[in-house]
């Protein structure tokens, strides 16, 4: 995608919070942002189990990374992994079978893991955005493209609006493998993502222009927002807030905080 990419904890793998502290004041030795291996030694269960409990949505990655076999590796806070396995109420997801309503979403094949992503990482760019095009700009990073040219059609919107847009986290060269691989992870996919997505974008374009003028009354071309690749497609199933599955039915949808 155009526009500047400041580098972040997500896309240098590091976690803000750094490693949990032990009992004895030190640090756990484990990377602050371990994969799902290193993840499941931390927390005491078998790296199967951990994936299980990620793709329900109760363990959120804050990176990722990806291999030569375009194969991706999901990274997540050591202190967050820490929390959760010392939580008596989680004792039940840690240890024997998972509840029959769990089993049964996984079987489904539910991955919340690239849509927690993007709703940690969404709400790490707006909290770092300095104004409303910059937040509009990081909402828009997340939409596809064709759906953000429907949506924004002034064209001094549209210059401005993608002067602030977001690439997704470096990874390898432009047009590699890798960059296609993090360019699919950081667009929604899922309709009601979309919408809501949608929803906010509107919002804050209509902030932003109350703010001020965005530039010189007589409409002048700004840079064309890509379109959508020829793999694109939109798969069922909003960068919302990291979802979580109703231990009772399907996933719960989220109240709204912040994949």
């Amino acid at each position: 995608m155009p526009g500047q990419h400041t580098r972040t904890p997500e896309a240098t793998g590091a976690e803000p919070d750094g490693a949990p502290a032990d009992a004895g004041g030190g640090r756990h030795r484990t990377a602050p942002a371990p994969g799902a291996a290193e993840g499941a030694a931390l927390m005491g269960v078998s790296k199967i189990r951990f994936t299980r409990l990620a793709r329900l949505g109760l363990l959120v990655p804050v990176a990722f990374r990806s291999d030569r076999y375009r194969a991706v590796a999901w990274l997540y806070p050591a202190r967050e992994l820490t929390l959760f396995a010392s939580d008596d109420g989680n004792a039940p997801l840690l240890t024997g079978r998972l509840p029959e309503t769990l089993r049964g979403q996984l079987d489904t094949g539910l991955d919340l893991r690239p849509r927690n992503w993007r709703a940690r990482h969404l709400g790490l760019l707006l909290r770092r955005a300095d104004g409303p095009w910059a937040r509009a700009g990081a909402v828009a990073s997340l939409l596809p493209p064709a759906h953000v040219a429907q949506l924004v059609t002034d064209s001094r919107d549209r210059s401005r609006l993608t002067e602030h847009l977001v690439p997704p986290p470096s990874h390898g060269t432009p047009g590699s493998p890798a960059s296609r691989i993090a360019e699919n992870l950081m667009t929604a996919r899922d309709p009601d993502e979309i919408a809501r997505l949608r929803s906010e974008l509107a919002r804050l374009i209509h902030e932003a222009r109350e703010a001020g003028p965005v530039g010189p009354r007589t409409p002048r071309p700004g840079p064309r927002l890509r379109g959508p690749g020829p793999d694109h497609r939109m798969a069922p199933g909003t960068a919302g807030p990291p979802r979580r599955p109703l231990r009772g039915g399907r996933p719960a949808r989220r109240c709204r905080a912040n994949r």
